[in-house]
């Protein structure tokens, strides 16, 4: 099983990064990897999250800018 993270504008649209941490081996450590970077997304333009298990959706999207308003 594959784990990543699609990376989207605030219409839902692709959003490019230089980050790319390719795919993860568990959820938990998708989500970790998430809670650590996701305040450099931001600053990359990326407004949402979405997670992906072998390419289907298990939940999402996620806001990034709520993220930060609860900080």
């Amino acid at each position: 099983m594959a784990w990543v993270w699609r990376f989207e504008k605030a219409d839902g649209s692709v959003a490019v990064t230089d980050s790319d941490p390719g795919d993860f081996g568990t959820q938990g450590d998708a989500e970790s990897w998430i809670g650590e970077v996701w305040k450099d997304l931001l600053d990359e333009g990326v407004d949402q999250v979405t997670l992906l298990e072998d390419g289907s959706k298990v939940y999402g999207p996620m806001s990034l800018h709520e993220a930060a308003d609860d900080s």
